[in-house]
């Protein structure tokens, strides 16, 4: 059987002839001028993603190109990624916001029910696919934004349909845990989504139900902390626990997340840069770095907005690359605006102080961030 890439490259670039054994193009039919298509395929897999729309209008050839989704493999392959933000701020919808071009795209609008338009949502960034989960009439219902096809299709729906779950995502793959069902049942269970099948996948259950909680990636594993275990709980979990992919097996950490949440207060705002885990400590507005040997909390400094007005509430705190990423609302003389600030925890803390970078401002769109995803491709 040939094999799958090759497939794929003989229907995108149409080769044409043979010469001592490899298959080469007529100067009419490069995609670029000159070069042999392997190494114009190599250069325009450089080519920032935000101008992919722009080369599909070329010609047709550009067209199948960038409408196949080769190009995106074609990065996996070379290292190369972007990290865009894709954030809903205002009830004009989904926003993709380029931090190198400093470029702000809309969406398209979610073809969806009035009912799940207004309904609260949850999403995450998985492969080249942006997930968002909330209630139709019926029921819980998934849509899904693909890079590849540049709209909105229905995804299909979990083996165990639930919303307050924590989640988090490593390349292709994400997994969802805990949660509440359409009847208030708090969940122990989870489930894995591969972004190349499109398929959910039930996991083993963890040992302790929450909803409300929190979940990442560190080290090849995935974690669950913080959540209620119960819809009448009054203070969240402090323990986490560890899901080991090799093993199928759960491990409790015990202490592993102390900061008490009540029912009022968001999930806890973590993410993983460089397999360190951060977090914010709502009360006092201040980043913390977990030790994993110690299984304590360090104190770094101070988020560069306030997070204790709204209990963590309206805030994004997202990995982004090798930097953390903060997503939240300001208001000063000339509006309200949602400012993006990133920093690198590389660069160090001095002297108790964040070097905090404004990446971009997004203004007259409130200061409240309904959702907030990072897509690295």
């Amino acid at each position: 059987m040939e094999d799958e890439e090759e497939v794929m490259r003989r229907l995108i670039i149409n080769r044409r002839g043979v010469n001592n054994g490899r298959l080469r193009l007529g100067s009419s039919d490069s995609l670029l001028p000159g070069l042999i298509d392997d190494v114009a395929l190599n250069c325009l897999a450089w080519a920032c993603r935000s101008d992919y729309a722009s080369l599909a209008c070329i010609n047709k050839r550009f067209h199948r190109l960038i409408e196949s989704g080769y190009l995106y493999g074609l990065r996996k392959q070379l290292g190369i990624s972007e990290h865009w933000v894709y954030l809903v701020c205002d009830p004009r919808g989904w926003e993709a916001f380029d931090p190198v071009r400093k470029k702000w795209m809309v969406l398209p609008k979610i073809p969806c029910d009035d009912c799940f338009n207004h309904a609260d949502k949850e999403s995450l960034a998985v492969g080249s696919e942006l997930l968002v989960f909330g209630r139709e009439l019926y029921g819980f219902a998934i849509w899904k934004y693909s890079l590849i096809r540049r709209g909105w299709v229905k995804c299909e729906g979990m083996n165990r349909p639930r919303c307050l779950f924590g989640s988090g995502s490593f390349g292709a793959i994400s997994v969802v845990a805990g949660g509440s069902d359409s009847s208030g049942n708090v969940l122990n269970s989870a489930e894995l989504y591969d972004s190349v099948t499109g398929r959910w996948e039930m996991l083993p259950n963890m040992h302790s139900p929450r909803r409300l909680c929190s979940g990442f990636f560190m080290d090849g594993k995935f974690y669950v902390i913080g959540g209620m275990s119960s819809p009448t709980a009054t203070v969240s979990l402090t323990c986490g626990e560890e899901y080991d992919f090799e093993t199928r097996k759960w491990r409790t950490i015990e202490g592993m997340y102390p900061n008490v949440n009540r029912p009022a207060q968001a999930p806890p705002l973590v993410a993983v840069v460089d397999n360190q885990l951060y977090a914010v400590e709502y009360l006092t507005n201040m980043v913390k770095k977990y030790n994993k040997v110690k299984n304590s909390w360090e104190v770094l400094g101070r988020l560069p907005v306030r997070a204790d007005s709204s209990n963590g509430w309206g805030l994004a705190f997202k990995a982004c690359g090798e930097e953390i990423l903060v997503v939240g609302g300001q208001r000063g003389p000339e509006g309200e605006a949602v400012v993006l600030n990133s920093w690198c925890p590389k660069s160090g803390v001095n002297n108790g102080t964040l070097d905090w970078k404004v990446l971009g401002v997004k203004d007259n769109v409130g200061v409240f961030v309904f959702n907030c995803a990072v897509m690295g491709c």
